[in-house]
């Protein structure tokens, strides 16, 4: 996903406004609402932030600025026409003439995207001007709030935005378990879970698992272990001693290590082919909802497959 700047989440949020306080003004006695269209004003800011975002120089972070102020005012103003409309209507003060339903949708509509619209409007105003990055509860996305900076910790790696999803396999490339991550957790917090599921699913621990080394703590050994996992295949982190580095070359080991490389080539069958890469349903429960279903329609490939070369393999047997 493109970088969020807050110059554009500005502009969306001065365009959603402004489309649900007309669709209100619409349905309205004429008059009672004043609605101004700022498109022009807005795309120009943008513009010249652009432009003078390319420059590190002093005069380009002043042009900068300046404009953000002149977006910013933009913004203020079509949030305050928005709060005006929605107390008109809470206090039964505009005349409805028009769809009432539509007025209903429009109203819904701009008091969640009103809450929105300030938090941008306040990370904003502290970016720009008080060179403070790190807001708590940063808004990325207006049409999908729950967006969240994904940093890998690899310098080649740039900042992601989207959600993790954790995703769980066995044998004959099944998907056994997923979850949509809340944040950008660490990995090693991810194995338990992992495990539980696994045993709640199928009724008893694996006999084999592993995962790449992100996963690796002594602790997460230790648990797999007492759940009753036989065989834990963990790539240890940084220098090896010298017992360690032999059980990492016993031959167990990096079978399961191999093994465990399959679940890249399921990821990137799941992004691709089934479409994971991008979730078309809106809202938190409609992506977890969208990656349930790729889900599904990757195992019922993946079983069709199976049962199909079971099938072809039993008759070259006759």
């Amino acid at each position: 996903v493109h970088y969020p700047t807050d110059s554009s989440l500005l502009a969306d949020g001065v365009r959603v406004l402004t489309r649900h306080v007309d669709g209100i003004a619409r349905n309205c006695r004429a008059g009672s609402i004043q609605v101004r269209q700022r498109k022009r004003a807005v795309q120009r800011r943008v513009l010249e932030i652009n432009r003078a975002a390319k420059s590190a120089a002093e005069p380009s972070r002043e042009r900068l600025k300046s404009s953000y102020r002149k977006l910013l005012v933009i913004a203020r103003s079509v949030a305050r026409l928005g709060e005006r409309v929605s107390d008109g209507l809470k206090k039964q003060a505009l005349p409805i003439v028009g769809d009432a339903v539509a007025v209903l949708a429009n109203w819904l509509a701009l008091d969640h995207y009103l809450s929105l619209m300030k938090k941008v409007i306040e990370q904003a105003t502290l970016r720009v001007f008080g060179g403070d990055t790190h807001v708590p509860e940063k808004v990325l996305s207006l049409f999908e709030p729950h967006t969240v900076a994904i940093r890998k910790g690899k310098a080649h790696k740039p900042t992601e935005f989207g959600r993790l999803v954790r995703i769980d396999e066995v044998e004959n490339n099944i998907v056994s378990n997923y979850e949509v991550l809340v944040g950008n957790p660490a990995d090693t917090n991810a194995w338990p879970a992992a495990l539980s599921q696994h045993q709640w699913v199928f009724g008893r621990p694996p006999h084999m698992a592993t995962a790449d080394r992100g996963y690796f703590s002594a602790k997460n050994e230790a648990d797999a272990i007492e759940q009753g996992v036989q065989r834990v295949a963990l790539p240890a982190r940084g220098h090896l001693s010298k017992k360690r580095a032999a059980l990492q070359k016993t031959r167990w080991f990096r079978r399961a290590l191999r093994w465990r490389a399959g679940i890249e080539a399921r990821i990137s069958t799941l992004k691709h082919p089934f479409s994971m890469a991008r979730a078309f349903y809106k809202g938190e429960d409609g992506f977890a909802r969208y990656v349930g279903w790729c889900v599904i329609t990757h195992n019922l490939v993946s079983l069709g497959r199976t049962l199909a070369l079971r099938k072809r393999k039993k008759i070259a047997t006759r």
